[in-house]
């Protein structure tokens, strides 16, 4: 934030892209950011609970979760929230939807997938 402040953009870039790398966020790995949603608070975090249970981990995959959603409670429905880390060459969508896929989710819960998310919010 120094170099910014000083007007010093390319010091301030490689600097960001070295903790990125060092963290291993993107763009050096991909996020998946997953919501689940309902109106029943029991009913939603049962659903998130078990895909945290199910999560794939290690192979380059690391999944973080469930916790509270940023906005716990939006209009009317209880919200809690999944992080998935994972290495640029793993197909991630197919792990993602093997990996819902197998968890059984009532009709009255809706879980959300967002790949390389833009917000956590």
């Amino acid at each position: 934030m120094k170099a910014l402040a000083e007007g010093l953009r390319d010091p301030f870039l490689e600097a960001e892209a070295h903790e990125r790398e060092a963290a291993h966020m993107p763009p050096y790995s991909r996020l998946v950011g997953i919501i689940v949603s309902g109106r029943d608070e029991r009913l939603a975090f049962e659903v998130a609970k078990e895909l945290g249970r199910t999560a794939p981990q290690g192979g380059g995959l690391v999944t973080l979760g469930p916790a509270p959603a940023p906005f716990a409670r939006l209009r009317g429905k209880y919200r809690y929230r999944l992080l998935v880390q994972a290495d640029k060459a793993i197909d991630i969508q197919k792990t993602i939807a093997h990996w819902i896929g197998a968890v059984k989710v009532p009709s009255t819960v809706r879980v959300y997938v967002d790949i390389d998310p833009q917000s956590f919010l």
